[in-house]
């Protein structure tokens, strides 16, 4: 094929950068691209973020910006055969490719849907509840994430050149922050080909996301503490990027996923011919071998119970022998190769240093001929130490390739010990049928990795894998591994985002967060709000009902037809002893049930489903001869999908007194 020649886009324009860098084939070491990035304006780029692509996005909504998201994860999708075919010059296999094109299109379409459903309609995300600051209640605070007013700088890893890009920009476009994106050289070829349906699917606003496919010059000098660095790699490199100057001295936010020697370990109880057994060798010989094992998450380091670890060597080898490795279009090859020829020579030095602190190759011949001439290709290496407590190696050296080292340990107290020893990890995986070993080893090792997996016969058909990440659950982990978290839905929102205190009314912090907060205004609207749809509901449309009397008859029948016959419902002189009541009070459950029959309208409509409540707290007791009103309130709302949505409802139930008796959450699924 023709030597591509790969394009920066800076301030949305295709721009050749200078300098001739030229990227090889994996499989074959012929030159596939030419990259470089001399002469682009790096301060002009980041101020374009900031100016053009930062205002727009935040002038957004979150919902609209998750629907731009969804069509980004489409418009890649639609072309996604193009990228196959680059993929495998990364030395990838489809499958391995599966993994980073349509995996990193469906962490688009997780955190679209993730927005929609869990974050509001407006440009203001609340943490926590509404905190009372004076006795009457005119002065409150209340906790709120705001887009920070910069830029993200995301630096990607080689590994994963479609997954590692879309995985970072989805939370930080979801949060309103534009990004430059920064793809690691050997593969830049294929992040440059998504990035550019992306932007010929003509979704995003002017200065959303920017692109260097070479080096970031001096990005760095020109960044603020309203920017965001979010890095993929080594630990050296992290360090480099962390400790520079500009990055202490504005205090910008660090964003890392470096090294790690991730572990799995074979349960006490999961020895030789229990299914644990071998779940335990397919999923360490899968890590070893997916994407030639270049996943940050791959198992480097597999422990099992001394007694057991012969027989372990016996079946990883065996199965280990079975995976052919070859060009990675061809349908029979289980490998294909590592991403360059200097990769594979830094892999071969690694287990030279295995070996030479003790550890000894059990299956696998790093110095084999490959079976295409000038291609990367290593075949998957084990190695095995009886001493891991005797070196520091095998839980410092990472060969970032096929490369796994097993060894043994004497009891949990051990292998909880050994696990912790790589000082911190992305995941970690536990093969046992006993529970009390599962909570012995987590509780002790927890604190050390971001992930956990516990896999046993019950749930290893729909389990996911050790290695694979998910958009709903935190990537990352704490010590080697970068201290960062990216992803793990909204979590990884709020890593671009700003946690802010506000104190004020409730009317100003309504006004300030776009959503109804107790003591906000309200709007009390003629007819049912049950007869609206969500986009004819605005927040703070409130309805008032009529009010009921709450009879002793009630609360008896009650309690007979549902069976509970608590005493405070029905001894009187019982619950005059209590503490907390005068006498005989309503049950919460009857209060919620008259509520729901004050504010319900019967009739098919624009109101589906009830979704259920939240936050629920019993204020006020509701005595015999009490009446009872609710003020139902729109507090925010949600689009669920195209056909449907959640419209949270404050309740708020008061008796004759206007004291509050009960207030809660209420979501209804609706018709958009």
């Amino acid at each position: 094929m023709k030597t591509l020649k790969l394009l920066n886009y800076e301030r949305d324009r295709w721009i050749a950068g200078d300098g001739a860098v030229e990227i090889p084939s994996a499989i074959d070491g012929a030159p596939v691209a030419i990259t470089g990035s001399g002469g682009l304006d790096f301060g002009g780029m980041l101020r374009h973020a900031r100016d053009v692509g930062g205002q727009a996005l935040r002038k957004l909504t979150f919902h609209e910006r998750a629907r731009m998201i969804k069509a980004l994860g489409l418009a890649i999708m639609a072309r996604k055969e193009e990228l196959y075919e680059l993929n495998y010059l990364t030395g990838a296999t489809r499958k391995d490719g599966w993994i980073d094109i349509e995996g990193g299109a469906g962490t688009l379409f997780s955190f679209s849907s993730k927005g929609r459903r869990e974050l509001p309609d407006a440009h203001v995300l609340l943490d926590g509840q509404l905190e009372g600051l004076s006795k009457n209640g005119t002065f409150v605070g209340q906790h709120i994430y705001t887009s920070l007013q910069g830029a993200a700088v995301h630096i990607n890893a080689f590994n994963f050149p479609v997954w590692g890009m879309l995985e970072k920009l989805a939370p930080t476009l979801l949060a309103g922050v534009p990004a430059i994106v920064k793809p690691a050289s050997a593969t830049a070829y294929l992040a440059e080909a998504a990035f550019k349906i992306m932007i010929e699917a003509n979704i995003l606003p002017p200065g959303a996301i920017q692109l260097i496919v070479g080096g970031v010059g001096d990005l760095f000098d020109h960044l603020t503490g309203q920017d965001v660095v979010s890095f993929t790699g080594s630990a050296h490199t992290a360090l480099k990027l962390r400790t520079h100057p500009i990055v202490m001295r504005e205090s910008v936010k660090f964003v890392a996923e470096q090294d790690s020697l991730n572990a799995s370990l074979l349960g006490p109880d999961a020895v030789p011919g229990t299914p644990e057994f071998d779940l335990f060798i397919k999923e360490v010989a899968t890590e070893m071998t997916v994407k030639a094992g270049q996943k940050c998450t791959a198992i480097r380091r597999a422990m099992a119970p001394a007694q057991c670890l012969d027989a372990v060597e016996r079946a990883l080898g065996e199965r280990l022998a079975k995976t052919k490795v070859g060009d990675p279009r061809a349908e029979d090859t289980r490998m294909g190769a590592l991403v360059s020829l200097s990769q594979r020579d830094d892999v071969r030095q690694k287990i030279a240093e295995l070996e030479a602190a003790g550890a000894r190759i059990v299956a696998g011949d790093p110095t084999a001929d490959p079976p295409i001439p000038g291609g990367a290709f290593l075949p998957p290496v084990l190695l095995r130490t009886d001493d891991p407590w005797g070196t520091d190696a095998v839980h410092d050296c990472e060969p970032f390739g096929p490369v796994s080292t097993i060894m043994p340990y004497r009891d949990i107290a051990d292998a909880i010990a050994l696990a912790n020893r790589g000082k911190g990890s992305l995941a970690l995986s536990l093969f046992t049928h006993s529970s009390e070993a599962a909570r012995e080893f987590v509780q002790g090792a927890a604190a050390y990795h971001g992930r956990m997996l516990v896999i046993d016969r019950t749930n290893a058909a729909e389990s996911t894998g050790h290695g694979s990440p998910l958009p709903v659950l935190v990537h990352g982990g704490p010590g080697r591994a970068g201290g960062s978290e990216e992803m793990g839905g909204v979590r990884g929102v709020k890593h671009y985002m700003q946690r802010t205190a506000i104190q004020s009314s409730p009317t100003m912090i309504a006004a300030i967060t776009e959503q109804y907060i107790p003591g906000g205004p309200k709007h009390v609207i003629k007819g049912h709000p049950f007869r609206r749809k969500m986009s004819e509901l605005a927040i703070g449309d409130t309805l008032r009902t009529g009010s009921r009397t709450v009879t002793l008859e009630d609360i008896e029948h009650f309690a007979e037809f549902t069976g509970d016959k608590f005493y405070a419902h029905m001894d009187e002189e019982a619950a005059k002893a209590s503490p907390i009541f005068e006498g005989r009070v309503a049950h919460g459950y009857l209060i919620l049930s008259f509520a729901a029959g004050l504010f319900v309208d019967p009739d098919p409509g624009p109101v589906l489903a009830n979704n259920g409540l939240e936050n629920l707290r019993f204020l006020t007791p509701l005595y015999p001869g009490d009446s009872m009103r609710v003020e139902l309130t729109v507090r925010s709302k949600s689009l669920k999908s195209e056909d449907t949505g959640v419209v949270r409802w404050a309740v708020e139930i008061f008796n004759q007194h206007d004291e509050l008796v009960a207030t809660y959450d209420l979501l209804t699924e609706n018709t958009p």
